[in-house]
């Protein structure tokens, strides 16, 4: 099964043809594939659609079609190629159940490419990180997050704009390492090292002092998030010696020599 990045749709052919059609070629018996293609339209949210040809489908709803066809039947392998791009929140939160289904407990293996890391974690039981043609990771999402999530995050609303830089100053005095990441008129975020962080008690406290003092609107301190630590590797890509780790389960490779 296969759902590659451009939609492989004829835009005359309704939601429910295509579905039909994949059905008839892969070898399912009528009444089967009614069943299967009823669950699947459920699952998807797709059922009010059937109708509707392709051509006026929604990028969103285009893409759940395509992934529709590519789970189509008792397959063992299946590739998706940035599935999920286009669907809403909803809909990806409905494909991710599906592809669950899909594998869960059974003799399948699939191949998941996406931008987003939270996908692949939720998706994944192994997650391999591509920087300009190279192989910067492979491992388990746990294993990403415990090498390269060593590190905090947080986030500075301020009501004030005009203390921009005077906060700023500010973090440098609480965080000596603070490395800022993005700086709005009201918003700054900050990459903080674990070592400048700990204790997390003495961290708040500073945090709160700062509130009053600059009347910040809110603030945030929290760990890396996986797609935070995989914007790092790919942003900076020097950053990381990949080659160094000692269990070699990273290692630098052109896939194109």
């Amino acid at each position: 099964g296969c759902c590659p990045q451009q939609d492989p749709l004829w835009p005359d052919l309704t939601v429910h043809q295509h579905l039909e059609v994949y059905a008839a070629v892969r070898g399912m018996r009528k009444e089967d594939a009614a069943v299967i293609i009823s669950r699947i339209a459920e699952a998807l949210d797709l059922q009010k659609h059937f109708k509707t040809p392709a051509r006026r489908l929604s990028a969103g709803e285009a893409r759940k079609l395509c992934f529709a066809l590519s789970v189509l039947g008792d397959l063992t392998v299946m590739l998706w190629d940035e599935p999920s791009v286009g669907m809403d929140l909803k809909g990806q939160r409905r494909m991710w159940k599906v592809i669950q289904t899909a594998i869960k407990g059974k003799e399948r293996a699939a191949i998941l490419s996406t931008q987003y890391l939270e996908e692949a974690a939720a998706m994944c039981d192994r997650v391999a990180i591509l920087v300009s043609g190279q192989l910067r990771y492979i491992g388990s999402p746990e294993d990403l997050k415990s090498k390269f999530g060593t590190s905090y995050h947080l986030e500075v609303k301020m009501t004030d704009m005009g203390q921009n830089d005077a906060l700023h100053t500010e973090i440098l005095h609480l965080f000596p390492h603070a490395a800022r990441q993005e700086r709005t008129s009201s918003l700054l975020i900050y990459k903080i090292p674990m070592e400048d962080a700990l204790p997390l008690s003495q961290s708040f406290s500073k945090l709160e002092a700062a509130k009053q003092n600059f009347r910040l609107e809110e603030y945030s301190l929290s760990l890396h998030t996986l797609q935070q630590v995989f914007v790092d590797l790919t942003q900076d890509p020097e950053e990381h010696d990949l080659d160094a780790v000692s269990d070699g389960a990273v290692g630098r490779r052109l896939l194109h020599p």
